[in-house]
């Protein structure tokens, strides 16, 4: 079962305060950088299209993959209300981004919210980045990001509560972290517990997402082996050298 088949029902609200227009803005600034005639993007790991959408609003036509079938359920309601030029750039496929085979090729590829480190072992990782290499045209560039090592190891995870509310219900997310060092992975175990006060009802959901923290060198060699080259990486939405404080890193990697 996918981690994200319960999970998905609350997706949104849990991230309603991530500036998916903000990441958009900065992502389209990097594809003006390395690859401005880009107008056909693949994303994969599309979660409920909230990036593709404001990408397409730009002009680019979109594909995104999504493994999880309930995520992609979430994302077909909100493009059935969209206006038609909007969704006509918009395609969303199920699929896992270490063996989907599209007949197509794309200027740019993305792979954003961390969907790489999603990949927890080597093989998860090379048979994503093949994936990457035979969907990219010649020239293209492949944009993603990561947990990075060494802010992972610098500040380690810690337990972290989140709590947001709507109209419906209020969700208190509780993330407790395990680092287990010798396989650069952490076990972050969610619970979840979801609270329905007009009905005097409640949920209570439990999830382990197993999250992998990469070093540049690793990334280097995957891109390497995959026939890409790493062209520019620093902290996510700032531009700023990767370190010890910046969890979140962004690579961008051309296709010769």
């Amino acid at each position: 079962m996918s981690i994200f088949q319960a999970y998905a029902e609350y997706y949104d609200l849990l991230y309603r305060d991530k500036d998916y227009q903000k990441e958009s803005e900065f992502i389209q600034q990097l594809i003006k950088a390395h690859a401005p005639s880009t107008q056909t993007i693949l994303e994969l790991g599309s979660g409920t299209g909230r990036h593709a959408e404001y990408l397409a609003q730009q002009g680019y036509s979109i594909v995104g993959v999504e493994r999880s079938e309930d995520m992609l359920s979430h994302c077909r309601q909100r493009q059935a209300t969209q206006d038609r030029t909007l969704a006509q750039r918009l395609k969303f496929l199920q699929g896992d981004l270490r063996d989907i085979r599209l007949e197509q090729v794309f200027d740019c590829i993305l792979s954003l919210f961390h969907v790489i480190s999603y990949q927890i072992s080597n093989a998860d990782l090379i048979a994503a980045f093949k994936t990457v290499n035979l969907h990219l045209k010649p020239g293209g560039v492949f944009i993603f990001d990561v947990w990075y090592g060494p802010a992972v190891l610098h500040d380690k995870p810690q337990v972290r509560v989140k709590h947001l509310q709507d109209g419906n219900c209020t969700v208190t997310r509780i993330a407790k972290p395990t680092l287990h060092l010798n396989d650069n992975l952490v076990d972050v175990n969610y619970q979840i517990l979801v609270k329905y006060p007009d009905q005097g009802t409640y949920q209570e959901l439990q999830e382990l997402h197993q999250m992998r923290y990469l070093f540049k060198t690793e990334v280097d060699w995957l891109l390497n082996q995959a026939g890409m080259n790493l062209i520019k990486y620093g902290e996510w939405m700032t531009h700023a050298p990767a370190g010890l404080d910046t969890w979140g890193v962004y690579f961008v990697a051309a296709k010769p």
